[in-house]
């Protein structure tokens, strides 16, 4: 299961005892803000993307939208994302649970900018109905990101 590879992941930060379960569905923004108590702009959303052949990870906010300009200008590529079959496959989670930990190797994580203005922020743990409250200094160490970028929209500082 996707939640014990996270576990075991988070673990060697010491964060897996901070993972929260819940009784109803995260799969969505909506749903993982309801349940995580949150605004949904604090869901630290995980979108999977085909860069060169290979799966990447883009963390951004709950309240941002992908901006295909910015994208291009970062990656030098059109975004395409993967299906939900591709997700499973290339990243090492399935919809609704993506996250930027416990991943398959060669998977590179981008944080983007839109997670900046929070102080904590609501990333998944490998389920549809898990999440965990990080710090952004913690979700950069645990994510083990490559780098921050600017590829959304249709969010406020």
């Amino acid at each position: 299961m996707s939640i014990e590879k996270v576990r075991t992941y988070l673990a060697q930060y010491g964060l897996d005892g901070r993972i929260l379960e819940f009784e109803t569905s995260s799969a969505t923004v909506e749903l993982a803000a309801a349940a995580a108590g949150c605004e949904p702009a604090r869901i630290a959303k995980s979108l999977s993307f085909l860069v060169d052949g290979r799966a990447i990870l883009v963390v951004a906010a709950g309240d941002a939208k992908v901006d295909n300009a910015k994208y291009k200008a970062q990656f030098g590529t059109k975004a395409k994302m993967l299906s939900p079959d591709q997700v499973t496959e290339m990243v090492g989670h399935a919809v609704g649970g993506v996250c930027p930990f416990g991943i398959n190797e060669g998977v590179d994580v981008y944080l983007d900018a839109s997670l900046r203005r929070f102080a904590t922020v609501f990333p998944a743990c490998g389920s549809s109905n898990s999440a965990i409250e990080l710090s952004i200094p913690e979700l950069e160490s645990a994510s083990r990101y490559q780098q921050w970028v600017d590829v959304c929209k249709n969010w406020t500082a």
